[in-house]
C-alpha cells in the first residue's frame, strides 16, 4: 500500500484561514503506523528536530519546541507562515516489504530517493498561484542531489520570475550537525538558528 503523508489534508493549504506570505516546504512526513512516527504535525518530531526551536527565535518569540501543535499552528497564523511538504504520497512504497520499512522510519530524504520511484507530489507552483500573497519560499534542506534539485528546480524559476524571495536553508533536524565547522562552540540549535537567521527575508 502506498505511504501517504501523515498531514497530507494540510498540504495544500485549505485549512489556512489566513493569507500566508512565507511559505516554508520540507519533504516528507510518513504515516504508517508500523512507523510509530509520533509527529503531531509539520517538524513534530521534536526530540531530534530544532524546527520549532529556531522558527520562533527569528521573529524574537521563545521556542516552541516544547509546545503542542495548536500553539505552533497559532504562531504561524501570527506570523503569516504557511507549512507544506515536497510530498503527499510514496505510491510504491509496501508496508511488507522490510526495506521500505527501513528506509522510511529513519526518515531520511536520501533513502526516499534511492528507494521508491513513484510518487505523488504536492504542487507548489498551484498553491503559489492561488497564494499570490506568498513573498517568500524556503525549502529546509540542501538540493545538491538530482532528485530533490529536480522539484526545486521549477518552484525557484517561478519564483525568480514573480519577485518570490526563494531559498534553501540548513536541515533542522539532528543531521545539521554534521556541516558544523569542527571546533564550533555552540549547541546545535544556536548553530541551526544562525544559520536561518543569516538566510531569513528579513535578517
Amino acid at each position: 500500500m502506498p505511504c501517504r503523508h501523515k498531514f497530507i489534508t494540510d498540504l495544500h493549504l485549505e485549512q489556512l484561514d489566513f493569507e500566508p506570505a512565507t511559505l516554508i516546504v520540507g519533504t516528507f512526513n510518513p504515516d504508517w503506523d508500523i512507523l510509530s512516527n509520533y509527529a503531531q504535525w509539520f517538524y513534530g518530531r521534536t526530540r531530534n528536530n530544532y524546527f520549532w526551536d529556531v522558527l520562533p527565535r527569528l521573529y524574537g518569540e521563545q521556542p516552541l519546541r516544547q509546545a503542542s501543535p495548536s500553539e505552533w499552528k497559532a504562531f504561524c497564523r501570527r506570523h503569516r507562515i504557511a507549512l507544506t511538504d515536497l510530498i503527499a504520497s510514496i505510491d510504491d512504497a509496501d508496508s511488507n516489504n522490510a526495506d521500505h520499512i527501513e528506509s522510511l522510519k529513519n526518515y531520511r530524504d536520501d533513502l526516499i530517493a534511492r528507494q521508491f520511484d513513484e510518487f505523488s507530489f504536492v504542487d507548489i507552483l498551484d498553491i503559489l498561484v492561488k497564494h499570490n500573497s506568498i513573498e517568500q519560499v524556503y525549502l529546509t534542506r540542501s538540493v545538491n542531489d538530482a532528485f530533490w534539485r529536480q522539484r526545486w528546480d521549477a518552484i525557484l524559476t517561478y519564483c525568480q520570475t514573480h519577485e518570490i524571495t526563494c531559498k534553501t536553508l540548513l536541515t533542522p533536524s539532528g543531521g545539521a550537525r554534521f556541516r558544523m565547522p569542527k571546533g564550533v562552540n555552540m549547541s546545535l540549535g544556536d548553530f541551526i538558528f544562525e544559520q536561518w537567521q543569516n538566510n531569513w527575508h528579513f535578517h
